[in-house]
């Protein structure tokens, strides 16, 4: 193994001209474990370095997430990523992130914006809690239309979820129960503002925070801060 590298929500494992992916689906888990460890109930794979050190472990109780061994191939923004990734957009931690590109690209479409972040082919790796934080953070309504929204406007938004993307990898993610857990089987430490607070004062305002349905699931604001124009 050569390197281990991310994109949005795909892992990697860079091997000898081709790499080892890994997507963790919904409850998917990397665990290092001593290889005399008891073996996990929902364990899937098994991975043994020759330095004969701890095991990487790929447990997932829902089975949504899963591992293939696949060709590099040249992908969005001029890096070498596995094939199943080469359709996939920059995240916004990335050094080839272009956020100029992706406000351009927001700017044509005419969609509204939370749909826009989770467009993985805009923008990667955001996904839905982060992208009700970054929205709360930049005070812009997830149903507001991308072409109705200025540029500096756009730029904000993005520029709170990376900024909600490097806390969150600072505090471990965020969990919700113990399926979210890191390799060493710590749980994360993100303290969310506005995700999963209905109800609850807004922390800026005061206003209880709402909650409506959005693409089968749920997007949660604060109907004064984020005003739905």
């Amino acid at each position: 193994m050569r390197a281990a590298e991310r994109r949005g929500k795909y892992l990697w494992l860079v091997l000898d001209g081709e790499a080892l992916v890994i997507h963790l689906g919904m409850s998917g888990q990397l665990l290092v474990e001593p290889a005399d460890s008891p073996r996990e109930r929902h364990l899937h794979a098994t991975l043994d370095f020759a330095d004969d050190g701890p095991q990487l472990r790929f447990v997932d109780q829902r089975t949504f997430g899963g591992l293939a061994l696949t060709d590099l191939v040249l992908g969005r923004g001029g890096r070498e990523v596995p094939q199943p990734v080469a359709h996939i957009a920059p995240d916004p931690l990335e050094t080839v992130y272009d956020q100029a590109g992706v406000v351009r690209a927001l700017k044509a479409k005419n969609t509204e914006i939370k749909r826009a972040l989770l467009d993985q082919g805009l923008v990667s790796g955001i996904g839905n809690i982060y992208a009700d934080e970054a929205l709360w953070r930049a005070g812009v309504h997830g149903r507001r239309i991308t072409s109705t929204l200025t540029k500096p406007t756009l730029a904000r938004v993005l520029d709170q979820a990376a900024e909600v993307m490097r806390e969150a990898l600072g505090q471990g993610g965020t969990s919700f129960d113990a399926l979210y857990v890191n390799v060493n089987g710590a749980s994360g430490r993100m303290t969310l503002n506005v995700y999963g607070r209905e109800g609850r004062p807004c922390k800026r305002c005061g206003t209880p925070i709402m909650r409506e349905r959005f693409m089968n699931r749920s997007s949660h604001f604060c109907p004064t801060c984020q005003r739905k124009r």
